[in-house]
């Protein structure tokens, strides 16, 4: 497989950009609808809002309904679904090469003419809070929404993507319709598609109709968020205590991004890595340890979860701590940054072979940085990283401080953190 294929792009007299790239060796059609709108973008009164119209965009059109909608799809065995982000909404598809045009006309039907019917808003209404529920009965998820708030503040960055339940049971139909119509402006909309798929002929499909989408009055700037190290504790009866940390990161185009996922493998993000192998296969404290990446356009965190069991919680948070404060002060041995880089250079390049991937990292690198960056070049920038720019990074986004902690489960009330959170 070329690790560079053929990658075009159109844009719209209305702004709307279409961008693709060909896979002449796979016989399936990825696409996306994405929208430069998300969690962030709305007012506490608004929050939710952009999840709720995911879930409304499949349910009726003026020419289908739900039941239909779901229907076409299920007939030419197409995959799809959605997502909201804090900065981006997308409804994608993935079809066989054969069925590209059906995929096109219900994809491009579902988000131009969705009529936003009040009776299924009704109806959807519980569902969504049954959403909600779902993630506060799952700890792991939980912790990390938690994060939010103690990390981010009162910043839309700190709130759920899900919106509250009061917001949810006060949201009609014309509200949503207001919503979509302020902020899915043309200029903030990329169609991507990837796999066997010839781009003049998918322009001439998408084209017309995504060209009907008028201009809109300009989209309200966004805030830098200041990030803080707040602690959330909250007392629930189950077996483990589930704790979340959360550090300062990087944005998404920030230069140091290739370090910092670097930073990421060797801290947390394998079962070589040093919390893995001190925290479960040394210690025995548990079952589940990773750290994580979150980056946005203008600020990121560096996070890491773990559950545990309670007598232990004390010990687990010393251990995590004493690793940020190890890549401060000691550079990376270089057999583990070449294992670092050679275990992300993997991921990325299989995950290249996947056509639902190539579409998201199409329309990402089209938000982050206006066209595609070749993967040879990303290879080449990962090893370009030396052991003194991961050591710079940890200095430079570690300097001082304490962590963000969330703690859910038992005996997390009682835990003394006292000194154990600073950097």
């Amino acid at each position: 497989m070329s690790v560079n294929p053929t990658v075009n792009k159109t844009i719209l007299d209305n702004g709307v950009r279409i961008v693709s790239m060909t896979m002449p060796h796979v016989r399936s059609v990825s696409m996306g609808v994405w929208v430069h709108v998300g969690a962030r973008d709305e007012s506490d009164a608004e929050s939710g809002l952009s999840h709720f119209i995911e879930h409304m965009i499949f349910k009726g059109t003026v020419r289908r309904n739900a039941f239909q909608i779901a229907k076409e799809f299920d007939a030419i065995g197409g995959q799809t679904n959605a997502f909201t982000s804090m900065e981006h909404t997308c409804y994608h598809a993935r079809v066989l090469d054969t069925q590209l045009e059906t995929m096109v006309d219900i994809l491009s039907d579902i988000f131009l003419n969705s009529v936003f019917d009040e009776r299924e808003v009704a109806r959807e209404r519980p569902v969504i809070v049954q959403e909600i529920g779902m993630i506060e009965d799952s700890p792991e998820e939980w912790v990390h929404t938690m994060m939010g708030p103690a990390f981010w503040g009162g910043h839309p960055l700190g709130r759920s993507i899900l919106g509250s339940r009061e917001n949810i049971l006060g949201f009609d139909s014309q509200t949503i319709k207001a919503f979509f119509k302020r902020l899915y402006q043309p200029d903030r909309i990329i169609v991507a598609v990837a796999g066997n798929v010839d781009h003049d002929r998918f322009v001439e499909k998408v084209g017309p109709v995504f060209s009907t989408i008028a201009a809109g009055n300009g989209f309200a700037p966004r805030h830098v968020p200041a990030t803080g190290c707040g602690i959330i504790r909250k007392h629930r009866d189950l077996e483990q205590s589930h704790i979340c940390l959360g550090m300062n990161g990087v944005s998404v185009d920030d230069p140091r991004r290739f370090a910092a996922s670097l930073v990421n493998t060797i801290f947390g993000g394998n079962m070589s890595s040093r919390l893995f192998q001190i925290i479960r296969e040394e210690r025995g404290l548990a079952y589940s340890i990773y750290s994580f990446l979150t980056s946005f356009a203008d600020t990121g965190m560096f996070g890491v979860y773990t559950a545990v069991a309670p007598t232990d919680l004390d010990a687990s948070v010393d251990l995590i701590m004493d690793q940020f404060r190890r890549l401060k002060r000691e550079p990376v041995p270089d057999d583990v940054l070449r294992d670092a880089k050679e275990f992300t250079k993997g991921n990325l390049l299989m995950a290249a072979e996947s056509p639902d991937n190539q579409m998201v990292r199409l329309a990402q690198n089209e938000y982050c940085f206006g066209g595609v960056i070749p993967i040879d070049s990303v290879i080449d920038n990962i090893d370009a990283v030396t052991a003194s720019d991961l050591l710079s990074l940890a200095e430079d986004l570690w300097d001082s401080g304490d962590a963000a902690l969330t703690m859910l489960g038992p005996g997390v009330d009682r835990t003394d953190l006292s000194g154990r959170l600073a950097l």
